[in-house]
């Protein structure tokens, strides 16, 4: 089994990079790659339908590289995050991109798929969107689509912008502020780490193995 783990995160070893590097682990495969959207190149799919008679892309870029690299993978594992609370241009476009892989053959058929979302906002918080869900169910929609195996989906705390921005606390559209009340700054929030949250490493760890058993009939 080969298992293809692709990050939508830009951050430089993010919670979403490391989250889909512990369940690419927890598989167990012989091959796993991981792949970070951010080094490449990838368009949005154009509709032109240039790819039904060749299941290949017509836009030259890293895109068309990416789409066999997924039919090539026995599994595949998706991983954003939810600016504006839906999933990340980047994993989208990854998404878009494999649309040529569906025609006459459907080509990712039957292979096991899961989502890993990295958001800021807690789940469950009264009064905000529940992105996390969100972002899991546009990964989610795709595989079933396209009559993949969905194994099911990790939803990761992470950290708004705002943490890092520098701006004391004043900014008035402040991420912070928004989730966690006016009083809230970077100091007296903290930072969230993926390998700090116990039930988030069993959940991860638990998706690569239903990776695992899925492929294997377990």
């Amino acid at each position: 089994m080969k298992v293809l783990g692709v990050s939508g995160s830009p951050i430089p070893n993010s919670n979403t990079d490391r989250a889909l590097k512990i369940a690419l682990a927890a598989t167990g495969a012989k091959k796993t790659e991981f792949i970070k959207l951010s080094d490449l190149t990838v368009a949005p799919c154009n509709a032109c339908l240039g790819c039904v008679e060749t299941n290949r892309c017509i836009i030259r870029d890293d895109g068309i590289g990416l789409a066999e690299k997924a039919y090539k993978a026995d599994a595949l594992i998706i991983a954003g995050y939810t600016p504006y609370s839906s999933l990340d241009s980047r994993s989208k476009a990854f998404i878009e991109r494999l649309y040529p892989l569906r025609h006459r053959h459907g080509l990712m058929a039957g292979k096991p798929g899961a989502a890993i979302i990295t958001s800021a906002v807690p789940p469950g918080l009264a009064g905000m969107p529940a992105a996390g869900a969100i972002g899991i169910e546009a990964i989610r929609s795709y595989m079933l689509a396209e009559g993949m195996n969905f194994v099911g989906g990790v939803s990761v705390l992470g950290n708004v912008p705002c943490v890092q921005c520098g701006d004391g606390g004043q900014c008035k559209q402040s991420g912070l502020k928004m989730i966690h009340g006016q009083n809230a700054t970077a100091q007296n929030i903290g930072i969230n780490a993926t390998e700090d949250n116990p039930e988030t490493m069993a959940a991860l760890i638990k998706l690569g193995e239903g990776i695992n058993n899925t492929f294997y009939g377990g």
